[in-house]
């Protein structure tokens, strides 16, 4: 068997010759990384254990808070299924703003009642990624924003995918996940 020896990354001929070489995995792939960081950062902050299902049947996280202040147990779980766009601009206008997932996916988001309560996290990213994240001395700013609905009961309205709005008033952050987990910890939903 003949062992085939990757490419070696070329530096791109256009643009700025002293920009870092990037790897050449798929820009989709990479969101998906960045996304995980996001809530992997929100979460240390909001003092929450993260899991993820293997095989994760759609839902991407469970995100667990303990906290002697829950009524219904002593920890409290939320399911968590990330999305990330580049194709909305930061500080997205308005009150909400679109989103649009296939209905399979919509189904299980929507479903009610449930033992664990379920949230969507949409992550808008900027288009390169060059422009993701910005790192100094005092900081480590990751951009654009994650943003946060529940999704229970949501009708599914088109023929194979519905697009849904996310309120943009939800940034999805520290103080959200715990303001969350508070909620379902006293059998509320987020």
């Amino acid at each position: 068997m003949a062992l085939i020896r990757p490419e070696q990354a070329e530096t791109p001929l256009v643009g700025d010759p002293s920009a870092p070489v990037r790897g050449s995995l798929a820009t989709t792939a990479c969101m998906e990384t960045l996304q995980v960081g996001y809530l992997h950062a929100v979460a240390a902050a909001a003092g929450c254990s993260l899991s993820q299902p293997f095989p994760d049947n759609g839902i991407d996280w469970h995100v667990s808070h303990g906290s002697p202040a829950h009524t219904v147990d002593d920890e409290v779980t939320v399911k968590v299924q990330l999305k990330c766009t580049y194709q909305l601009p930061p500080r997205p206008g308005g009150d909400t703003f679109p989103f649009t997932l296939d209905n399979d996916h919509l189904v299980k988001l929507a479903r009610t009642p449930v033992a664990v309560p379920k949230i969507l996290v949409v992550m808008i990213a900027p288009r390169t990624r060059e422009d993701w994240l910005r790192a100094g001395h005092d900081a480590l700013a990751l951009r654009h924003c994650c943003y946060w609905t529940d999704l229970a009961g949501h009708p599914v309205t088109g023929r194979r995918r519905t697009t849904v709005r996310i309120p943009t008033h939800r940034i999805f952050d520290d103080r959200a996940l715990c303001e969350i987990m508070t909620r379902v910890g006293a059998g509320g939903r987020p």
